[in-house]
């Protein structure tokens, strides 16, 4: 009885202790490789965001709370852009594209937008299915620190300077 206990002791710990590190962000992961493809038929690639701090939206047009926080992201790459940052807003595959285009076009998103249309790229982020899901990624390609559903804007912004200053 007691090494029934024991385990599942040991059972539990293990899965804290991998929750803290997924929900905690103690650790920095390579950005997964993954070719976007933009709204102008062109392609960016992970190896593109090197180089500079980018936030990487995944969201959808049928989202409220994507719609909601465009405004602050938007306000967000315009704060940052000039000093090295940028951001990315990855369409979810459910998304029909004509919605993605006239969402961008009629909010004039100031930032690059891609479709992810096969679903692929959201698999390669580890499997994105709730919108949004935001990743900031530093000038290394690493990703630092992820948010499911709107971000901290204040804490969001912190982050960002930091990783700015980073070499």
């Amino acid at each position: 009885m007691a090494i029934k206990h024991w385990a599942a002791g040991v059972a539990v710990a293990a899965f804290a202790a991998v929750g803290a590190y997924v929900y905690l962000d103690t650790g920095r992961a390579e950005a997964p490789a993954s070719t976007f493809v933009l709204l102008d038929g062109s392609s960016k690639s992970t190896a593109d965001l090197k180089g500079k701090v980018t936030l990487v939206n995944f969201w959808a047009t049928s989202c409220t709370t994507c719609v909601a926080e465009m405004p602050e992201i938007i306000a967000t790459y315009n704060k940052y852009n000039s000093k090295g940052f940028d951001t990315l807003a990855v369409a979810m595959s459910y998304d029909p594209p004509s919605y993605v285009v006239n969402f961008a076009e009629t909010r004039k998103l100031p930032f690059q937008v891609a479709i992810d249309n096969t679903g692929k790229v959201a698999k390669a982020w580890g499997d994105v299915q709730l919108t949004p899901s935001t990743f900031i990624v530093n000038k290394r390609g690493e990703i630092v620190k992820t948010y499911v559903g709107a971000p901290n804007f204040p804490e969001l912004h912190q982050l960002i300077e930091k990783l700015l200053a980073e070499t």
